[in-house]
Parts: C-alpha cells; structure tokens; sequence
C-alpha cells in the first residue's frame, strides 16, 4: 500500500463519530506502527447539521455516500450505517468494486451478504475486515481467523449481547421484573431507546453466530433457519428459582458441528453457578472456542459501545495499512462450501419447564403423565403453592429429551385448563 492513505467514514452514529475522532487524535501512532499517513477525506450521514460531540468538517461532507465513491480518491472505506440493505449494502459494494478496502462493524450486513460481498472483495484483491461486528472489542474473529488458523474447531459458544445479558444480570441482583430493568438499560444506553427488540428477540446474537461458524468451519454463511429465542419470556421468578437451583439463565450463542452438520443456535440457557460463564456479568461479552489441539480457549471483554467497537476498527485499518492483504472468511472463497445442516429436532438437552397451574389434586399427576407421553422423564420437581391465589408454581427439571418432543409436549399443554398460561421453557447448558 502506498505511504498516504485516503480514508473515508460513512456513518456518523455513534460508533462513526467516535471513530473519527480516534483516527484524528492517533494519526501519530498510526504512522509509527505502519509507517503510512492517513488523511481523512470524506465523511458523510444523514444530518451534517446534527449535534456531535466532535466537529465536522464541512468540506469533506458527503449528504449521499455514493458520491464519496464516484467522487474522491478513497483507499480504505469505513461503513457505519449499519443496516443490512439498502445505503448500507450498495456503498460496501460499490467501494468494493472500486477496489476499496472496507471495514464495518456491521454484523447485519455479513451475516446477510457475507458470502456475496466476501467474493466481491477477493475478486477486486481488496479486504472487506469485519472484526468489530463480533463482541466488541474482544478480537474473537482475528483470533480464529490467525491464532487459531491451523487448530480443528469444533464448537464455540458464548454470550454475545451485552444488553441481554446485563438485563439478566440486574434481575438477579435487583430482584425487580424484566420491564423495570429494561428501562434502566435504555435509561444507561445499554439497550436501544426507541425499539430493543433485536437485542432482546435473539436476532442480533443469531447475526453473530453465523459469523463465527463461517470462520470457525470454513463454511458459506447459512441461510437455514435455526433455533433461535429471546429473553422477553423471562421473568424474575425463574432466574429465582434458577439461583436455588445453583444455576444463573443467561443468552447464549452457540455454534457446533455434530457428525459434520452445522447445528447453530441462540436461547436462554441455565448456567451452573461454578462455571466460568455463570459468573460473566452486566455487559460483558464472553466467548469459549473449543479446537483441537488448542483445548478450550476463553476470551472475555467489553461487546459494544463506541470505544470498544472503535478498538476492533482501528484494529482492522492497522492490519491493512500492515500491507496483510487475506481472504475475508481467512479461505479462498471457492473452498468454503454450504454447510450440511444439523436437524434442530434431533437434539438432545435437558429442560427446565415451569407451570403456573390452579393449585388441586391431580394436576401434577397430569403433568407428568403428559410429559410421560411424550417420553420426557421428571429427573427434579419443586411445587411452590400461593395460597392467596390458590394457584402453584411447579418447576420440573426433566431428563435429556429431544427438542421435537419437548416442543410437541408443550404445545399439548394448551389444551390443560388447569394450567393457567404457556409453561416456560429454558435449556440446560451441556
């Protein structure tokens, strides 16, 4: 790459303009540990009028950033739209096509257009980097990506949402229900202000995981559904009843294959107290690779917010500017091949099921002659009565059970009057 390099940033969110001001401030150290000079020559969002909490020069603002590209001599592009079509998606292909490096913490674009976009950018010999789209600043996909490149992975797993996970966290130790402490996130900005529900609805974890496991199994990113749930269905009652149980609930992400079929995953998951991931709190992020000969290795850290996404960025332009020139999903795009996809019904894990039931004789025995039906086995049972309300929580721990039983058995509940709403279901974290 030549010594002075043109950059331009599209997206003056958050994540944009902390960014900006971060390659205004370490110009110096940039140059020290490249060697290259950068020059910051287009920028471009929605309002340039807006209030930011650093300046903009109006000189080099672009209303549509389409012209950036068409317009001005930019070398490496920053996209920080962060939608997954549309803007997002024609600026990233356009740059790449003339021969721009891209980097983007948009992990709705790859988990989308990954495969497409990542071929495009091999074509024209130019990077499309992605770290910041994966937990923040924890370096997870460099690491599978090079530190990792010559170990056989197997699975990995991990939390991968700030907002759920300290939402979870706070219940547990504030006592208070799921709205309260969802309105203390926004309130803190750990969770979107206007509409959450892709954080809380498993969509932005799910996003992630389809990345790791095209890094992780050197396969094109999948297009199968899977299975995926939120925490919006959790309530403090169970993650109560989960601490007497020696267990924490947690969103997890989880990634694997079994007998060579890609099984992809992301729901609420009981935790063992003891376990290295019951114990990752708040907004952490945390991600366990499992490879061979590596064993297990752990990374841990920050997942969003301007300063640690803008750390994977900045992370991403010094590789670059280093001169190291790779395939995006670490293979040739010709060698990553559709993943054989594991069959969700076929798998094995115990469950947690809670019943809020009208509390008379015989309505245990009916569910457990129902659970009975469908082959699932009682391995633990708690009744809580409320006598004011003549009603009982009854909280069984079953067994293994396949996922095609356990969600037929629930359904069947619905025709039970003596149970008062939809069971809470929640899996055990093998």
């Amino acid at each position: 790459m030549k010594k002075n390099v043109n950059i331009a940033i599209v997206g003056l969110g958050q994540i944009g303009n902390y960014l900006l001001n971060e390659l205004n401030n370490k110009k110096k150290d940039i140059e020290l540990k490249t060697g290259k000079k950068i020059k910051i020559v287009a920028i471009s969002a929605k309002n340039m009028n807006k209030k930011r909490k650093y300046k903009i020069n109006k000189k080099i603002f672009y209303k549509n950033p389409l012209e950036i590209i068409k317009k001005c001599n930019v070398d490496i592009l920053f996209e920080a739209i962060g939608l997954s079509d549309k803007i997002s998606k024609k600026v990233v292909e356009l740059a790449l096509k003339n021969h721009i490096h891209v980097i983007t913490p948009n992990k709705a674009l790859i988990s989308k257009h990954g495969n497409y976009l990542s071929k495009l950018a091999e074509k024209n010999k130019v990077n499309l980097e992605f770290e910041a789209s994966v937990a923040g600043g924890i370096p997870i996909l460099r690491s599978i990506k090079d530190s990792l490149a010559t170990n056989k992975i197997f699975k990995v797993c991990g939390i991968l949402n700030g907002t759920c996970n300290y939402i979870l966290s706070e219940m547990e130790k504030s006592g208070e229900n799921f709205s309260n402490v969802l309105k203390k996130a926004q309130k803190l900005g750990y969770a979107e202000p206007g509409n959450p529900k892709l954080d809380l609805n498993g969509f932005d974890a799910f996003a992630k995981v389809r990345i790791l496991s095209s890094l992780s199994f050197n396969k094109k990113i999948s297009s199968k559904d899977c299975l995926m749930e939120g925490i919006e269905n959790i309530e403090y009652k169970d993650i109560n009843i989960a601490n007497q149980l020696n267990y924490r609930i947690k969103l997890l992400g989880i990634t694997e294959l079994i007998n060579n079929q890609l099984f992809e995953r992301v729901h609420p998951s009981l935790v063992k107290k003891d376990t290295y991931i019951g114990n990752v709190n708040g907004v952490m992020n945390a991600v366990i690779v499992h490879g061979n000969p590596v064993g297990e290795s752990i990374l841990q850290g920050e997942g969003a917010g301007p300063g640690p996404t803008s750390s994977s960025l900045m992370s991403d332009l010094l590789s670059i500017l280093r001169g190291n020139i790779k395939y995006p999903f670490g293979i040739p795009e010709k060698k990553r091949k559709i993943a054989k996809v594991y069959n969700k019904n076929n798998y094995f894990n115990s469950l947690y099921l809670r019943f809020e039931v009208k509390d008379k004789p015989g309505v245990l025995a009916q569910i457990t002659k129902q659970l009975a039906a469908k082959k699932i086995s009682v391995e633990r049972l708690i009744q809580i009565p409320d006598n004011k309300k003549k009603t009982a929580s009854i909280v069984i721990i079953t067994h293994k059970s396949n996922e095609y039983d356990a969600q037929s058995c629930i359904k069947s509940f619905k025709f039970n009057k003596n149970i008062l709403k939809k069971p809470t279901l929640i899996r055990l974290f093998n």
